[in-house]
């Protein structure tokens, strides 16, 4: 493997885990069976949502903005929601530091916060009317 590829794949996993997502579960909601993160539905508002659901948790993410991405952050959104058995998240926004700060972070070498919050859902089969 060369050295460009070893310093790519190097950036890749350590980028991957520099956003974090911490949860606060919500109520009695029942344990349900974990679902794969790419079978959890993002939704930008709760008219979006197709039919009746439960609210499972909040979400709250963050990570360094050199280091994270938008898609990032939504993708350790989905695996944390998913872990709890949502198979939904509706976004409350994604936050970014103001370019004032990105400088004078960038100056210190430190980095600069990005942060987003969602609500994790489970969306109730059609057939349930609940």
């Amino acid at each position: 493997m060369t050295w460009s590829r070893t310093i790519t794949l190097v950036g890749v996993v350590f980028a991957g885990a520099c956003v974090q997502t911490n949860t606060a579960v919500l109520g009695n909601a029942p344990a349900r069976a974990p679902v794969a993160p790419e079978m959890v539905a993002l939704y930008r508002t709760p008219a979006q949502v197709p039919g009746k659901y439960l609210e499972v948790a909040l979400l709250y993410s963050d990570g360094t903005t050199g280091w994270t991405s938008e898609s990032g952050m939504l993708k350790s959104m989905r695996t944390k929601a998913g872990a709890l058995g949502a198979n939904g998240v509706i976004l409350d926004g994604i936050t970014e530091p103001s370019p004032a700060v990105k400088v004078i972070a960038s100056v210190l070498c430190v980095g600069a916060e990005r942060k987003g919050k969602a609500v994790a859902i489970f969306v109730l089969p059609a057939s349930t009317g609940q």
